[in-house]
This record gives C-alpha cells, structure tokens and sequence, in this order.
C-alpha cells in the first residue's frame, strides 16, 4: 500500500470526499497539523510516496496573511520535486506548489467561490478530467504556476484552475472534493470570513451530486497522473546515496 503525507492548514480543510477514493484503491494516507500545539509539518527524510497540501482558509502566501509553515512547505515541496515524487497542491497548498516550482503567488482578497472550471487540454488529467466540473475555493491570494508548467483548466474569471508541474505535481486552485460542512466550519472557524456566504452555501449543496460524480474521472485522472497505484520502494532521503 502506498502512503501519502497530508498537510493541513486548518481542521476544517481536509482531503473530503477525496479519503474515500484513496481508501478504495487501498492508498494509506498520514495527516500532518502543524497549526496543532504538537503538529509538525513532515521531513525530508520522511518515508512516503506523494505529498498532498490541502487549502488554508482565510491563510494565504502573498504577504498579507502568510501561513506560519510557509517557509519549511516550500523547501519541502522543493525536495519533493527534486526526488521526483509525486505533489498536489489544493488552494493554499497550490500557491505553495508554484512557489517552489519557480513561479510565484500574488496577492487577492478571501473569496469563497462556487463555480465551474473549463478544461484547456484534451488529455489533461491523462484524458479523464471531464470539459466542465465543479470549481469550490475557499482562498485568498492565487498561485502563478511557473512558465513551464501546463495550464490544464481554467475558472470563470481566466485563470488557472488546474496546473501540471512536470510529469506528477498538480495544483487545483479549487477543492475536487470539496463538502458543504468544510465550508461552514471554514466559516465558523475563523474570526475573518466572505460577506454573506448564505447563497453560495445553498449553491454548493445543490451541487453535492455533480461534484461526487466529476469527482471519480478527476481522481482516476489524479491517480494515473501521480503513479499512485504503482509499486515503489521507499528510500529515506538521507540514506540515498
């Protein structure tokens, strides 16, 4: 069974409706909450087959209000990427995702959006991520993937809902399985939070279905994308020679 590291950036923002497919295919996977009084975001020895950063709330990485880990999170993702491994980056953990490939992040205000994403490349996603789906962000600021990487979807405002860095780092400005009870403990969490959220809560739970649905091609694409059903032997990084 492989294993998979997850940073959280806040109870409330998990991998969701995302545990039960990793679960079917028999991947493990390890939470990390470095915002806990005991929580440690993972080493670079640490034994595991991918990294998943999930979203932060109202914590962001252009300056106005940075999550406490972003220093360590980038040079993590840094090793990450230089062994090969496979990454993805949901909300914060996407502009954490560009800023250690080489691109950046730029500043935006907290939005809570409930929307749909465009797919650019017919075989994004190794040809599984559907032309339309579901597009749920609770962030603030935006990630500039870097001039390399594919752009493979876009939002309703243009920019990039989904990115590939190399051959198995994704960045998905939107949550894939995002539940409507992440969103309100997102907002019962913290003391910052989006003006009137009602309507989109009510938007969002009327969107349930469609999202469990797009979600099965988005994560068979996910899979083949990391290699997560692969066999792999696991080295710790201070015993590579």
């Amino acid at each position: 069974m492989n294993l998979v590291n997850v940073i959280q950036h806040t109870s409330a923002d998990y991998l969701g409706l995302m545990e039960d497919h990793l679960e079917g295919r028999r991947i493990r996977f390890k939470y990390f909450r470095p915002f806990t009084e005991q929580g440690t975001v993972p080493q670079a020895g640490d034994l595991c087959d991918a990294l998943f950063l999930m979203g932060g709330g109202p914590w962001g990485s252009a300056g106005a209000r940075d999550v406490p880990t972003l220093a360590p999170e980038i040079r993590l993702v840094r090793n990450m990427l230089d062994q090969g491994k496979p990454v993805l980056g949901i909300g914060l953990g996407a502009q954490v995702l560009a800023i250690a490939s080489g691109g950046s992040s730029e500043p935006a205000p907290l939005e809570f959006c409930v929307g749909h994403a465009q797919r650019l490349q017919d075989d994004a996603l190794a040809g599984f991520m559907p032309e339309r789906f579901p597009q749920v962000s609770y962030m603030r600021d935006r990630p500039i993937p870097p001039a390399e990487a594919r752009i493979l979807a876009e939002d309703a405002a243009g920019n990039p809902a989904v990115f590939l860095v190399g051959k198995n780092a994704l960045g998905f400005t939107g949550h894939p399985g995002f539940k409507t009870a992440m969103a309100e403990d997102l907002i019962m969490e913290f003391e910052e939070a989006p003006e009137n959220p009602a309507p989109l809560l009510e938007r969002l739970q009327r969107m349930s279905k469609e999202i469990e649905d797009a979600l099965v091609p988005l994560m068979t694409g996910i899979i083949k994308i990391t290699g997560l059903m692969q066999t792999r032997h696991r080295i710790p990084l201070e015993l590579k020679g």
